[in-house]
């Protein structure tokens, strides 16, 4: 029976164990997440939260400590000089872990490990009228319906004609076509005398 027996072996031996962890652990602090399998995972966050915790005293026997288990010398100082501040505030729950899906061959449950804080910023697109204000430009305002309105009644309307005046034009425009019937006659009795000089010699 497995009373009070906890962890998961992992179909490894301790030493086995003890070694895989120190390698995640190393790689988790150097890159901030890692994608491995979901018990492996689950297995990997108490290993690491206790790191951290040590970190957090700032004591140069945590520091030793750390550094008789993470595999890189710098991995450790970053450890305590930057991962342990980041969570000076937090009691515990520094890591999180995600599900991937099932991977494909074996059909083994995957997880991405993170550590809390390290996800990354997206960049906010800036808006249109903040770079038009740099160079110089006056940002394109919105107009309301009513200041629409107001603008259009500021127009001046042109007013229709009356019937006298109607009467008038009517006049004028037949005085003007009958101008120009009378030089179209006279043009073409000026082509036309030469002709018939012309004819009449002839005879």
């Amino acid at each position: 029976m497995r009373h009070r027996v906890s962890g998961r072996k992992l179909n490894r031996t301790s030493s086995h164990r003890r070694a895989m962890f120190r390698n995640m652990a190393t790689a988790l602090f150097e890159h901030e997440r890692i994608v491995t399998t979901l018990p492996k995972a689950k297995e990997l966050r108490p290993v690491v939260e206790k790191l951290i915790t040590q970190g957090r005293k700032g004591t140069l026997h945590a520091r030793r400590h750390i550094l008789s288990y993470v595999r890189s010398k710098d991995v450790a100082h970053k450890v305590m000089d930057e991962i342990a501040p980041r969570y000076a505030d937090r009691p515990g729950g520094y890591i999180r872990i995600l599900k991937l899906g099932y991977r494909d061959g074996d059909k083994t449950e995957m997880a991405l490990v993170e550590l809390i804080g390290s996800e990354p910023v997206k960049e906010t697109p800036k808006k249109e009228s903040k770079e038009k204000e740099k160079a110089g430009e006056t940002p394109k305002t919105k107009t309301s319906r009513k200041k629409a309105a107001k603008k259009e009644a500021d127009v001046p309307v042109e007013s229709e004609p009356t019937e006298a005046e109607a009467e008038v034009d009517e006049e004028e425009e037949t005085k003007a076509e009958a101008a120009a019937d009378g030089e179209k006659l006279a043009e073409t009795e000026a082509e036309t005398a030469p002709e018939e000089e012309a004819e009449d010699e002839k005879k």
